[in-house]
């Protein structure tokens, strides 16, 4: 069959487009924006990708037409889908037709955290021989891919909260069926679809029901807004993670190691260099879940001491002069504070320069703006890329005072921060799309200067 994908470079279409094509299908696509790193796995795999959205590619007569949830009414390509009556399916309503029907599904939801709880859960089962497949929404460093299909029973999901496709406003996750549900945090975000965090509760528990008698949930035990959900009816187990009377870190170290607690009881010690408390509740539920399907937790503590994260998860994009430059994907609030408190407790007293672009729906509509500041208080010095934002940044930011600075001009940016820029200087620049190619640029400029 010949698929094709509209919005095809988006993190979890790109893996949908894998996965099909690993299932024998071809696979074209289009999107507005292509960039790295899905559309460089896209291209490694042979997938044919097209700028934009002209409806000429009705030329290539597919089967049928994946819809992204980037696609709206008025995108002409659709329009003409539509006014010819051809057939078209929603990404996560393909995948469980397709891919997830007859599998044990492993979801992993929540505001924060989903990709790399996803990534080591994943790497969990492949290091227990289980050979799982998974679809994540970034691209983990054991795998080199975001999305793999296998024969054996057991997939791993990234189940995201954000709406279906245009003709379907229910939450990704709520198409998934799983045995397995891990709810890492739920916080209000996406307020582009939501209009309150209860709203976004009402989805949670729309995944709740799905889950079977026989399933698990790895839920929060430290977040009110999720024993809220679960307080709402559930039919399912639950497994308490940050609790005492569940999942819970012991004893920590400088370095980021970190006892295994389930009950009071030490299971065994994760020896690795990640830091931040995230880190240590996703490696929580991740073992949790993974006992679910008959993973150990000695092994599975045995695979994290191997787990080598995620790209664009505090990925080291090149050292210059002695000056570090990060790329993430942090874009929330939540995020943005714990990204840099991970990194300041790497690196100590160095400076940190924070460079953010507010450029998820939720931030272009100002909703978090207020956030902001507290968010990034940890930092030396930042710079805002403001364009193409709904507020003004420089107003937003003036709490930080003098320590923060705003740009229209991406080059203008790159400039600024290169002057700034100081030998033993960690640059951690935040954004959940491309910007620009600026951690190449900057680069580039750096080592010029």
């Amino acid at each position: 069959m010949h698929i094709h994908i509209l919005g095809i470079c988006g993190t979890f279409m790109g893996g949908i487009a894998v996965l099909a094509q690993q299932a024998g299908h071809t696979v074209t696509g289009c999107d507005a924006n292509v960039y790295p790193p899905m559309s460089t796995q896209l291209e490694a795999q042979g997938v044919r990708l097209i700028e934009g959205f002209d409806p000429s590619q009705l030329s290539l007569k597919p089967d049928i037409f994946v819809i992204g949830n980037v696609v709206s009414r008025g995108n002409p390509l659709m329009e003409e889908i539509l006014n010819r009556g051809l057939p078209y399916i929603s990404g996560p309503q393909w995948l469980l037709e397709n891919i997830l029907h007859g599998k044990w599904t492993l979801a992993v939801a929540g505001t924060h955290g989903k990709t790399t709880t996803s990534a080591m859960l994943a790497w969990i089962l492949e290091y227990a021989k289980l050979n799982p497949g998974f679809l994540v929404g970034g691209v983990p460093e054991n795998f080199g891919l975001s999305a793999r299909l296998t024969d054996l029973p057991f997939f791993v999901v990234e189940a995201d909260e954000y709406d279906t496709a245009f003709f379907d406003k229910r939450s990704k996750f709520v198409h998934y069926r799983p045995r397995t549900l891990i709810i890492n945090n739920i916080e209000f975000d996406h307020a582009d679809i939501f209009p309150d965090l209860f709203a976004i509760e009402t989805q949670f528990h729309h995944c709740v029901r799905t889950v079977p008698g026989t399933g698990l949930i790895v839920a929060n035990g430290a977040e009110e807004s999720v024993a809220r959900v679960l307080r709402r009816g559930c039919w399912t187990p639950v497994e308490q993670v940050s609790s005492s009377s569940g999942w819970h870190a012991g004893e920590i170290d400088a370095a980021g190691s970190f006892d295994v607690m389930l009950k009071g009881e030490r299971l065994g010690r994760v020896q690795w260099d990640l830091l931040g408390n995230h880190n240590r509740h996703n490696a929580l539920a991740a073992i949790g879940a993974a006992r679910h399907v008959g993973v150990p937790p000695a092994q599975a503590i045995e695979a994290l001491a191997q787990f080598k994260n995620v790209k664009r998860r505090m990925e080291v994009r090149g050292v210059v002069n002695n000056i570090t430059v990060y790329d993430d994907f942090a874009h929330h609030p939540t995020a943005i504070e714990t990204t840099l408190a991970g990194l300041r407790a790497k690196v100590g007293s160095a400076r940190i320069l924070a460079v953010l672009e507010p450029r998820s729906n939720t931030m272009k509509l100002g909703t978090m703006k207020a956030q902001l500041p507290s968010s990034l208080a940890a930092a030396d010095h930042v710079f805002c890329y403001g364009a193409n934002l709904g507020w003004d940044a420089a107003a937003a930011l003036a709490p930080l005072g003098g320590k923060a600075e705003t740009h229209d001009d991406l080059d203008k940016l790159i400039q600024s921060i290169t002057r700034q820029a100081q030998p033993g200087d960690h640059i951690l620049i935040m954004s959940n799309g491309g910007f620009g190619g600026i951690h190449k640029r900057l680069l580039d400029r750096l080592a010029a200067y």
